[in-house]
């Protein structure tokens, strides 16, 4: 029993909460293999219409399955008073993906929990959320933003995908509703771009340590998708990628970089290497890249790339390196005025106009208080009041 358990890596997604719960039904019914599904919601209906192996009810007590009402402590707390059983459900897994849909109640709060649980057996932890959309408000983007700090402490790697990134692929006459099933369909894509690797059989093959190796203790990562047809369809699908709108960041810097590339059987492997060494050159010089190509006749003529960058956070380290080039520019060209907004923080972009018109008011006064520009000003105004031919003026008036 222990060699096949050691030959094949158990991999266990857990959904918890309404987005994470829907993007693991999204997996089951694009048929994500190799995997073991788990469903965990205070939403005792939303756990009914799930397909998932395993479904945890975790708020029968504490909200009487009728949801953690978008409270992210009250998610805490309903996967705190439940961690046995969750931990029941997790013991095993060499590899544990926590997908959820910040900012509401169950996923935000409950998600850092099951994170923490998972690591705590040993699985290689990685969660991959979403931030909301701005339409869905100010309040859930504070929450998102808390409840991804406090899952980014629990897991090995944590990919984010900003879901307002997916309206600049989608056209203008797109539904709410598949608003969302985008947002589901890249969460699966940041899952399978792992776990194919893993589980199905390639031109070029991964075993669980090489996906460890690049993922344990990466902290953030990014994450990119391209997929093309027709002639350098590998090439166009890899560029696409690493310039992916999904990217909030560049991938320069990554020092551990995950390749997927997807295709039919007719994939080159002289395609391949181009995609490959393309990516490679977008990332660190000395990165470790752990690259793999998986046959799947069902995309046809079509090949996909997956590429998820780790080993920096969150993309920081090609963002301090502009900042720097920004502010150094500052002062060798200090008339320039669309430098000297980007250089206070505090504003930014937003900021300049407003900026711009409280300096000039501000230099208006010391204008008139300084002596060289009175003058300029007063020699036009003085042959009027001084000289007498304005008081002949008067009775011409007068008169």
């Amino acid at each position: 029993m222990a060699a096949p358990q050691n030959y094949l890596a158990v991999i266990k997604v857990v959904g918890i909460g309404g987005g994470g719960v829907n993007a693991i039904n999204r997996m089951i019914e694009v048929g994500l293999k190799g995997v073991e599904f788990i469903a965990i919601n205070t939403d005792a209906q939303a756990l009914l219409m799930s397909d998932a192996d395993v479904k945890l009810d975790v708020g029968r007590e504490l909200t009487r399955g009728l949801g953690a009402g978008a409270n992210p402590e009250v998610g805490r707390k309903a996967a705190e008073d439940h961690r046995e059983e969750i931990e029941e459900v997790l013991k095993g897994a060499d590899m544990v993906f926590v997908t959820a849909g910040e900012g509401g109640g169950t996923g935000t709060g409950g998600a850092p929990v099951v994170a923490n649980i998972a690591r705590s057996l040993g699985a290689l932890t990685i969660g991959v959320v979403t931030r909301p959309f701005t339409f869905e408000g100010r309040r859930r983007a504070n929450q998102a933003e808390d409840g991804i700090a406090s899952l980014r402490e629990q897991v090995d790697t944590l990919i984010v995908i900003p879901n307002d990134r997916l309206l600049s692929i989608s056209d203008r006459q797109v539904s709410v509703l598949d608003a969302f099933r985008s947002a589901d369909q890249v969460l699966l894509s940041g899952v399978q771009g792992i776990t194919d690797l893993i589980t199905t059989p390639g031109l070029i093959n991964l075993d669980f340590a090489d996906v460890k190796s690049v993922m344990s203790d990466a902290g953030s990562a990014l994450m990119g998708i391209g997929s093309a047809r027709g002639e350098d369809r590998a090439k166009a699908a890899a560029v696409m990628a690493i310039s992916s709108p999904l990217l909030e960041a560049s991938i320069d810097g990554a020092r551990g970089v995950l390749l997927s590339i997807s295709g039919g059987s007719d994939l080159g492997l002289f395609e391949i290497n181009e995609a490959a060494q393309l990516v490679s050159e977008a990332a660190h010089p000395e990165a470790n890249i752990i690259f793999g190509a998986v046959i799947d006749d069902a995309l046809g003529d079509e090949v996909r790339v997956t590429v998820i960058a780790a080993g920096f956070d969150g993309g920081q380290p090609p963002a301090i390196v502009r900042d720097p080039v920004v502010k150094a520019s500052a002062p060798s060209t200090p008339p320039a005025a669309p430098e000297r907004p980007t250089a206070r923080p505090s504003y930014g972009n937003i900021g300049s106009v407003t900026s711009r018109e409280e300096s000039r008011p501000s230099e208006a006064p010391a204008t008139t208080t300084a002596a060289p520009v009175p003058p300029q000003v007063q020699p036009v105004r003085q042959p009027f009041v001084e000289s007498p031919a304005e008081e002949l003026d008067v009775p011409d008036f007068l008169k």
